[in-house]
Formats: C-alpha cells, sequence, structure tokens
C-alpha cells in the first residue's frame, strides 16, 4: 500500500471534525502524566469535545481551505488538537480547567468560529461559560422583573381585597 494511501483515511478523518467543529485548540501535551492525560481526555469526552493527537502534516493538509489554515503557524513539535463540537468555547474551557493542575499543558493557538486567537487569547475564551450557562442567565435575568410585578400586582390586590 502506497504512503498516500495510509494517509488519506487520516486525513479524511481530521477534515470530518473540521467540517462540523465549531472551534479548534491547539496545545503542547509534553510533559503531561499518563495520569493527567487520562484526566484530561475524560473531561473533554465528557463536554463532547474530539482530542486527538495527529502528525502537524496531517493537520496542514486537511485544513487546507478552512478557517483553521489559521493554525498551520503553530504545528511545530508535538501537538495535540481538541475539535469543539457542540460548544464552541468547551475545548478552551475544559483545556484551561485540566491545566490549572497540569503545568505542562500549554495552549499554542485556537480558532473559535472562524476567528484566530493566540495563546493569550484563548484564555480568554475560556473564561466564556457555556452556551447552557449563558442562556440561565439570560433567563433568570429576564424572570426576575416578571416575578417582581406579579408579586407587586398581588399585594395590591390583597390590599384592595382587605379593605373592600
Amino acid at each position: 500500500m502506497a504512503k498516500v494511501e495510509m494517509k488519506k483515511p487520516i486525513i479524511d478523518e481530521i477534515k470530518g471534525y473540521v467540517a462540523d467543529a465549531k472551534s479548534a485548540v491547539l496545545v503542547d501535551y509534553r510533559g503531561l502524566t499518563v495520569e493527567q492525560d487520562t484526566i484530561l481526555r475524560k473531561k473533554l469526552r465528557e463536554a463532547g469535545v474530539v482530542y486527538k493527537v495527529y502528525k502537524n502534516t496531517y493537520l496542514k493538509m486537511a485544513f487546507e481551505g478552512t478557517d483553521f489554515a489559521q493554525l498551520n503557524g503553530h504545528l511545530e513539535g508535538p501537538s495535540a488538537i481538541a475539535f469543539g463540537i457542540e460548544d464552541a468555547t468547551a475545548p478552551a474551557r475544559v483545556l484551561a480547567e485540566v491545566a490549572k493542575t497540569a503545568e505542562a499543558l500549554e495552549f499554542k493557538a485556537g480558532v473559535v468560529e472562524g476567528t484566530y486567537y493566540d495563546a493569550k487569547g484563548i484564555q480568554v475564551i475560556a473564561t466564556i461559560p457555556s452556551k447552557d450557562v449563558l442562556i440561565s442567565k439570560l433567563l433568570g435575568s429576564l424572570q426576575s422583573p416578571i416575578t417582581n410585578f406579579a408579586r407587586v400586582i398581588k399585594q395590591i390586590a390583597e390590599k384592595n381585597g382587605d379593605v373592600a
């Protein structure tokens, strides 16, 4: 089997993730212990994030013509990539959480919904709550004034009812 034929399925797999991904974050994983890597992979899997280690040349080939091609300059040395399929901020958030206890894990760069971010930018993205949390906060802030208004109306009605 020719080398090109062996590479094609791997590149197609990466292209599949790229097509579905809302975000991708590159990290340098050198120095992680097996235990830290296991914890990292488990948390990423629970968050619906695809985390893989590929050869840099395969990633470059798969990124051609996409927003993720902006990451090509960071594809040097050992790189792992985390694809956010459902939640765009999940890869950065989970990686940052694990990096607190695993100092060896370092951000390289990322692309979130078509926008390139360097390592510092990805750390800022990591502070953004998930979409579900943001929606619940919005609904809570919308519900609060309505609830307060209903209480005031009820109190007025009870007051008028007592007097009459």
